[in-house]
């Protein structure tokens, strides 16, 4: 049994970075799929796949790299099982004043800080990407 899914993906991401894979693989969630779908449309990574194995499912993500530096420099859980860490819509992160973006989950679905700021909401900081 895992206790925080999300901080391993984080994990298995950073680790496939430092070894210069094409690609990790992971138990699949509703919430991993919506992380790695802001991952790609913030330009992250390359692309993610969820492939359907048993009642839970793979998800594979293909890693970006850029003349063999990876496109993500750091990625950071913040809210934590033991700690957890909300925000008001005021008090959205920024991260590297905008050349990061956090995740944010809210009542409204899991989004960017930037998105949380135009929609006006809050919610729980899963991590940092930058």
């Amino acid at each position: 049994m895992m206790t925080d899914p999300i901080a391993d993906l984080f994990t298995r991401v950073r680790n496939g970075l430092m070894v210069h894979h094409g690609a990790v693989e992971m138990p699949g969630s509703k919430m991993k799929t919506r992380i790695a779908e802001i991952l790609k449309e913030e330009g992250f990574i390359k692309n993610f796949r969820v492939r359907e194995d048993g009642k839970q499912g793979i998800l594979k993500l293909y890693l970006k790299y850029h003349n063999g530096d990876a496109a993500i420099r750091g990625i950071r859980r913040i809210s934590k099982p033991g700690r957890r860490t909300y925000v008001s819509s005021r008090d959205v992160p920024k991260v590297l004043s905008g050349l990061g973006i956090a995740i944010i989950t809210t009542s409204s679905g899991v989004m960017t800080d930037e998105l949380c700021r135009e929609k006006g909401v809050g919610g729980e900081v899963l991590g940092h990407v930058w």
